[in-house]
């Protein structure tokens, strides 16, 4: 007789590093709420910006996302929360003795999801927290007494040196021996200039590091899983459609246009991009370590949480209604009139970009500078720009991560089990998802309640007759400019207002 998954977690204790990032934290909640009976959550944390490792646990259970888990169980949950320091960078991931004696002894499973994601780190650190850091959980694993199952996080894009990718490990990009070997002896200087070699085919250490860290999980003979998650977004249903902590992909898009700051977006309509929401995530990384003990020894299953072979989603299919969300759902810290306009190169981005964000930023940091504020536009943009060259690949190449092992798995559960850990993103209509997706950045990112909406639609109003006014402006002057360059003749005047439209086109 099947067991059922929150049988599986009963009386068990369970371990997790990155517990206080988007998807960890969406993690805890989950485990909390749907498996009531575990008995405790140890969170690997660190002290931060002068914060003991309490004060963090105690910001954690602040969130928003444990709102509903308080409706109706108010604070008793936490109790099962604990806070042990250490750090996935540090051997022995920085624990001390008797906490790491009390993991090794108390707990059964193991959710690993810590790692640098910063595209822009350099080897050494990425090799340290994304490579070492896995061989760490990994070594503290083979200690426990009682261990059951290790879910490692793992990302699709270790593998987006192809362009279609299975559920399965393949060999690694480099030996890894030789990778820690140059990141030891190597000066700083000599190992940046060594790195493209390195990587060889990977486009950054991010993916190349989380690649080689896959093996240390294959080969370290465990009872262990890897979950390979898509771009992870918004919450589809749980805790709350649209709740989301995290800037990356369409929610950053949707934070910054929602402003009024970002107007230009480079993205190639026409292809897929493969997004996932968080909730999809945590439900599969509980199963899987649940899958574990169900599953023969074939080795180290890998699972694909991914959308892009069985509800692919295409911006072409929100393009033209984003705006009309945006407007739906105003903020009321909105600087100017929302609307953003999807560009298909990153050459008519760079141009675009200049008339409509960095000169609007040049001002608007100017009037903040002169009453006193921190000018942040300028800055903003410029990373912006500057992170372009490293996400191009990822904006404009279109991947195929084959997911029917994860979909057997849902198929596998008992029919309460695929209600509360449902692992079907099938049924999801990305419109709905991305009007969710909207209110969730407005409440969670942008910090604009509910209850400030109609405040917010009366100012949206205002922006927008401003917004009609500078057009207005902007046109008339392009207008008159343009017809005297021209010497008046209406037969070369004919191009002005094509031009004009051109230029300024939704501003």
């Amino acid at each position: 007789m099947a067991v059922r998954v929150t049988d599986f977690y009963r009386d068990k204790t369970i371990f997790i590093t990155g517990g206080t990032g988007f998807l960890g934290i969406c993690l805890i909640e989950k485990l909390l709420r749907s498996c009531p009976d575990i008995k405790n959550i140890y969170l690997l944390m660190r002290p931060k910006r002068g914060k003991e490792i309490e004060q963090r646990l105690e910001e954690l259970t602040k969130n928003a996302v444990f709102e509903e888990l308080k409706k109706v169980k108010g604070d008793e949950p936490f109790k099962k929360v604990i806070a042990v320091a250490g750090d996935v960078g540090e051997e022995n991931l920085g624990l001390s003795a008797s906490d790491r004696l009390t993991l090794v002894e108390k707990v059964q499973i193991v959710f690993h999801s810590a790692a640098t994601l910063d595209f822009d780190a350099d080897l050494k650190l990425t090799v340290n927290i994304n490579l070492l850091g896995t061989r760490r959980v990994v070594q503290l694993c083979q200690e426990m007494r009682d261990f059951k199952a290790l879910v490692h996080v793992s990302s699709a894009y270790v593998n987006s040196t192809l362009t279609e990718a299975d559920e399965k490990v393949y060999p690694a990009p480099a030996n890894v021996n030789d990778v820690l070997k140059s990141v030891k002896e190597l000066s700083d200087s000599a190992l940046k200039e060594a790195t493209p070699k390195i990587l060889g085919q990977h486009v950054n250490p991010y993916t190349f590091t989380k690649h080689l860290a896959e093996h240390e999980i294959a080969n370290s003979s465990l009872s262990a899983v890897i979950v390979r998650p898509s771009m992870i977004t918004a919450a589809w249903k749980e805790p709350v459609p649209g709740w989301t902590i995290s800037k990356n992909g369409p929610q950053g898009f949707l934070m910054g246009a929602s402003k009024g700051i970002v107007r230009r977006l480079p993205v190639a309509t026409d292809l897929i991009y493969d997004y996932i929401p968080v909730d999809i995530v945590v439900n599969s990384l509980i199963v899987a370590a649940y899958s574990v003990n169900n599953s023969g020894g074939d080795g180290v299953k890998v699972y694909h949480c991914t959308s892009s072979t069985c509800n692919p989603f295409k911006w072409e299919s929100v393009e033209h209604k984003i705006n009309s969300y945006l407007h739906k759902y105003p903020l009321r810290s909105a600087v100017w009139y929302p609307h953003l306009k999807l560009l298909p190169s990153l050459l008519l981005f760079r141009i675009s970009a200049f008339f409509f964000h960095m000169i609007p930023a040049y001002i608007l940091d100017t009037v903040t500078r002169i009453s006193g504020g921190r000018p942040i536009l300028v800055r903003l943009h410029k990373n912006v720009n500057k992170s372009l060259n490293q996400l191009s690949k990822f904006i404009f190449t279109e991947w195929k991560f084959h997911n029917p092992r994860m979909l057997e798995l849902h198929e596998s559960l008992l029919p309460d089990d695929k209600r509360t850990f449902t692992l079907d993103v099938r049924p999801l209509v990305w419109e709905d998802y991305f009007v969710d997706l909207t209110q969730g950045v407005r409440t969670y990112l942008n910090n604009d309640p509910p209850r400030t909406l109609q405040m917010a639609r009366s100012k949206d109003k205002v922006l927008l007759v401003a917004h009609l006014g500078l057009q207005t402006v902007l046109f008339g002057l392009v207008w008159w400019i343009v017809k005297i360059m021209l010497d008046s003749t209406w037969s070369k005047t004919g191009l002005v207002l094509p031009l004009t439209y051109v230029l300024f086109d939704q501003l």
